[in-house]
């Protein structure tokens, strides 16, 4: 089965009828085939971004509860991991939610991801590979 990572971006499009990437997002859910991972760190980004409307934020975590998504577990091991990537793209800078996507598409063995974010073209994993967007 197809597995993509998702980020914050598409995910708060898709509950936020006022944002630009709103019909994308939901076109991107309608369409897609397989499995949608993303991490803890990404959830709280985007229920942050979405703080001007509770019912946005419930609706969030009920469509994950549904199985919208997959939540990649973070361990401690990760941190060192997450720590890494935060120094060695300190220039962009990445922020957690990025580099808990990036450590986990090494766990997951996961090449793609779904961002509205430029940086991801930037990020390379552990195996100096780029993830494909498949969201822009």
């Amino acid at each position: 089965m197809r597995s993509t990572l998702i980020d914050a971006g598409p995910l708060i499009a898709l509950f936020d009828k006022s944002d630009k990437y709103h019909l994308k997002a939901i076109h991107f859910i309608k369409e897609y085939q397989g499995q949608l991972w993303t991490t803890w760190p990404v959830i709280t980004e985007a229920s942050h971004m979405l703080d001007f409307s509770v019912s946005a934020q419930i609706n969030l975590l009920e469509w994950i509860k549904r199985g919208g998504l997959q939540l990649f577990q973070l361990d401690t091991d990760h941190l060192y991991r997450i720590i890494a990537l935060s120094k060695k793209f300190s220039d962009v800078p990445m922020d957690l939610a990025d580099a808990s996507l990036v450590a986990a598409s090494e766990a997951l063995k996961i090449n793609e991801i779904a961002s509205i974010d430029s940086d991801f073209y930037i990020y390379r994993d552990i195996r100096n590979k780029y993830l494909n967007n498949v969201f822009i």
